[in-house]
């Protein structure tokens, strides 16, 4: 496949700036991932020939690593140790969704459609959208219906969760304040360099996500060793919330919305149930670990790592403790999805 031509990307870049802005000037929560992700959706599905470059987009997730490392101070960090039966609960909280999600994906859309237990399966799974679309693929399911729903539910939960968080006022309980906060210029060089070695070091070893996990590795262990010497310049984070944003807005088309409609509102309507039930869970959990509800829920929410965790940011809701909820929920179901899948077919062999 050839490159997306420049001025495609120059083009939606200048959207997505304007977008941003309105968004902002509109006061909608995350604006800057908020407005740049509906534009480029809408019209990407209506048929506008909109471009997302991939180095920027991968940018965009190294400054959300990094901006989400700094925040891993050594008494966070031993915060969040104690909080371990509470992460361990959000992944089998994760755990259990996914496999609800697949029961219905697979009685209302699945056999009809011909979709298969595989992609019912794996388009269910609360993980990421490129890794799960690869599992898919390996156990011969429909990764372009893998794909959508993944884009589809992290649309969803990006887009009604930061809503009603700001709704209801919630935002500022928990604003735990960064390592360092001002701008240093060898700071900042070091910074850079030192996180763009842990993604480096991240794609060799064929890591997921290396570029959010990588950088968010090296800040980690520098803001907790107390020699993270600067902070990201202003406007840094706003920068990747709207790479991120684009690159979700564009992963949509026009024939998205008129592909399988019963599988994509089956898609839509889980989703939503899993929003509600972690509502519930977030609640309980909460009271058992004496956590604020709305950490704990976008914590546990079916949403992706950096949406969830850019939220926790803007809205200073428990950042360190969002991210350590996504990256160990992350790793696991990365981990488990395969022979989950595995038991699944072998059990499912047997009752046939």
């Amino acid at each position: 496949m050839s490159r997306p031509p420049f001025a495609r990307i120059a083009g939606t870049l200048a959207l997505a700036v304007a977008a941003g802005a309105l968004a902002q000037a509109l006061g909608l929560p995350l604006p800057w991932m908020l407005g740049p992700l509906f534009a480029t959706a809408a019209l990407s599905m209506a048929g506008v020939p909109l471009a997302a470059a991939p180095l920027l987009r991968n940018l965009g997730q190294w400054v959300i690593g990094v901006a989400l490392g700094l925040y891993f101070t050594p008494e966070v960090l031993r915060t969040i140790a104690s909080l371990m039966p509470a992460l361990v609960a959000g992944v089998a909280w994760a755990l259990v969704m996914g496999y609800a999600f697949y029961r219905l994906l697979w009685a209302t859309a699945g056999r009809p459609t011909g979709g298969g237990r595989a992609t019912a399966f794996f388009a269910a799974a609360i993980g990421g959208a490129s890794e799960m679309a690869v599992l898919a693929e390996r156990h011969g399911a429909r990764v372009d219906r893998v794909a959508a729903a993944h884009s589809l539910r992290v649309l969803l939960v990006v887009s009604l969760i930061p809503f009603g968080l700001q709704a209801v006022g919630l935002r500022g309980l928990d604003a735990t304040p960064p390592a360092v906060s001002g701008v240093d210029a060898l700071g900042l060089v070091v910074l850079v360099a030192a996180t763009l070695a842990g993604v480096m070091a991240a794609r060799a070893l064929r890591l997921p996500n290396a570029w959010v996990l990588g950088a968010l590795a090296v800040t980690i262990a520098l803001a907790a060793s107390g020699r993270a010497g600067s902070a990201l310049p202003p406007g840094a984070s706003e920068a990747g919330q709207l790479c991120i944003g684009v690159a979700l807005g564009t992963r949509f088309s026009p024939a998205f919305a008129r592909e399988a409609p019963g599988w994509l509102g089956t898609v839509a309507l889980g989703t939503l149930a899993m929003i509600a039930a972690s509502a519930a869970f977030a609640w309980l959990l909460a009271r058992l670990a004496g956590l604020h509800p709305a950490t704990v829920l976008l914590g546990t929410s079916p949403g992706g790592i950096a949406e969830m965790c850019i939220t926790a940011k803007v809205l200073q809701l428990g950042v360190p403790v969002v991210t350590a909820f996504h990256v160990i929920r992350y790793v696991a179901v990365l981990l488990l999805t395969g022979p989950l899948y595995g038991w699944i077919e072998r059990r499912a062999a047997r009752e046939a």
